[in-house]
Parts: structure tokens; C-alpha cells; sequence
């Protein structure tokens, strides 16, 4: 393992409002590789000097970087001007995909199903223009920061004095938020492993929405792995899933997410180049279902980058 994959960089933590996140599933990938006697090393850029990385003989890097600074392109361009490989999406798509509004014109574009909403950029906003958003988007909307994960930011809001309050919350993650029409239903993820799709995961939750909270501190939030579907609802979606990921250019590993409403219509909601990767993540969860252990899709993702 150590002659075929020489020296690797475990990029994790960094500075995005994803660190804590990012650092869990680092930790869970550096530990993943060393049991399998790779020379793999934690590389965290909040403390270590990545000018170095070539210097320091680093042959290729897993980027277990969450958020911003390692999720939206700029990692991957500073690695490809080294010429370091690494894994994951390219430059253009990792940035596509971190944009919320640019991931969701494409898909449009596309002829991929995605539900209606609006750009609100910060500076434009006036809070007397609430009522007449809700009202263009069918009275409730989600609020999504535009290049934040892990739910952060996010809020449902149904009232003028709501919408005003989530946007005030949001723009402290960001100056340009997404609002979307809100949809009543499941929700799905299909991980993606080489451009093809893993056993998809409905999430069941008692919070509001698929929140911060009910992504990585509830204790009730249900994973169902078979997910529910039948083998017609399932081709549909692993179809929409490579469909839209490929869309966006994405390679190597990732993750999609979906809703479905009451009357069994998809849509897409977002792309993931870096999804987490604890032990108890999604991906991995997908992978299990698979028969591939967690050792293993570590392995099957850094063998990405030969």
C-alpha cells in the first residue's frame, strides 16, 4: 500500500463553519488508512503551512475538507498547481457544487427537477419585499445560506416577520441566500462512489427539517438503508442522482439529496463533492448496504487519485 499510494495528505478541519465536522471525519479517514499501512499524515490548513505539501514528497492528497476553503474549489486549485492528485471533484464542479443558485440553474437547465425559488442577495434585500417573496413561492419557503452545509443557516419560514428574521440569520453565514419553495415530504440521498449510485437512505426526523441538530446531535433521527422505494421509485432516483451529477461535472465520490412530496415527486435539493465521512455518515452508511466497509470505500476513493 505504501509504494503504490506513496505519501498522502489527509486535508481536514480548516476554516470553514464545517471545522468540528470536518475534523471528525478526517480523523475517521486518517485512522481508515493507517490500519490498511498506508503512509498517510493529518494535514489541518488552520495550523499547517500547505506550500509545503510538495516539498514535504506528499504524492496525492484525500480531501476531507468540509465548507468553504476545501469544499468549493479552492483546495483542489492550489493542489492542481502543485500537481499533487487528490480525490474528489475537479476545481469547476467542486465550486458549482458549493453554490447552491449556480447547482440549481444547471439542473434547471438541464430539464432536472429542482422547486421553484428566488436569489436574495444581502444588500438588495428590503424587508417590505417579504410578503410578496412568500407569496411568489407558494407562501413557505426553506432559507439556505448559498454556500453553506451542513444545514447551517437553514429555517423554514411562513410569515412575512419569519422570512425577515431567517434572512437576518442567514446573512450572517452569507451574503446571498437561496429561498426555496417548501416541500412537504421524504427526504432521500444517494451517495455516489465512481460516478455510480450506492443504495440510497430515506432520513426520518421529528425536528422541522433535516437540520444542524438532526444531522449530528439528535439521537432519534431515523436512517432507513433499504430506503422504502420499489425497483421502479429506485432506478428513477439513482438515475436523477448520476443524471444531476454529472450534470454539475462531478468525479469520483459524493452525494446527491432529494425530496419527494406527497404526490411522489422528486426533487433535487443538493449536491455534496465532500459529504461527511464519520463512520456513522451517510456515505458510509450507503456503503455498508453495499457490502463495502468502511476501510474499504476510504481505500476505493483515494484509489481515485492513481
Amino acid at each position: 500500500m505504501t509504494i503504490e499510494f506513496g505519501k498522502v495528505a489527509v486535508l481536514f478541519g480548516g476554516n470553514s463553519a464545517e471545522r468540528e465536522v470536518s475534523l471528525s471525519s478526517g480523523k475517521a479517514v486518517l485512522n481508515a488508512l493507517l490500519r490498511q499501512g498506508i503512509d498517510a499524515h493529518a494535514i489541518d490548513p488552520k495550523h499547517d503551512d500547505l506550500s509545503k505539501l510538495k516539498a514535504s514528497g506528499f504524492d496525492r492528497a484525500f480531501i476531507v475538507l468540509h465548507g468553504r476553503g476545501g469544499e468549493d474549489g479552492t483546495i483542489q486549485g492550489f493542489l492542481d498547481t502543485l500537481q499533487i492528485p487528490y480525490t474528489g471533484s475537479d476545481v469547476s464542479s467542486s465550486a458549482i457544487g458549493m453554490d447552491k443558485a449556480k447547482t440549481k440553474q444547471i439542473w434547471q437547465s438541464c430539464g432536472l427537477p429542482t422547486a421553484a425559488y428566488q436569489i436574495i442577495v444581502k444588500e438588495n434585500f428590503e424587508p417590505a419585499q417579504a410578503k410578496d417573496i412568500l407569496s411568489a413561492l407558494s407562501g413557505t419557503v426553506m432559507v439556505k445560506p448559498v454556500h453553506e452545509g451542513s444545514s447551517l443557516g437553514m429555517a423554514k419560514a411562513e410569515t412575512p416577520e419569519q422570512l425577515i428574521t431567517a434572512l437576518e440569520d442567514a446573512f450572517k453565514f452569507d451574503k446571498k441566500v437561496l429561498l426555496e419553495s417548501w416541500i412537504t415530504g421524504d427526504e432521500f440521498t444517494v451517495s455516489m462512489l465512481n460516478g455510480k449510485a450506492l443504495p440510497a437512505i430515506s432520513m426520518k426526523t421529528t425536528h422541522t427539517f433535516y437540520d444542524y441538530q438532526a444531522k449530528y446531535q439528535s439521537t432519534d433521527t431515523q436512517y432507513l438503508c433499504p430506503c422504502g422505494l420499489d425497483d421502479q421509485q429506485l432506478t428513477e432516483l439513482n438515475q436523477l442522482a448520476e443524471e444531476a451529477f454529472m450534470a454539475v461535472g462531478c468525479s469520483g465520490w459524493g452525494r446527491v439529496d432529494f425530496m419527494r412530496d406527497q404526490q411522489h415527486n422528486w426533487y433535487l435539493l443538493e449536491v455534496n463533492t465532500v459529504p461527511g465521512m464519520t463512520e456513522t455518515s451517510l456515505v458510509p452508511k450507503a456503503s455498508k448496504q453495499a457490502g463495502i466497509s468502511f476501510d474499504q470505500l476510504v481505500l476505493r476513493i483515494l484509489e481515485q487519485t492513481l
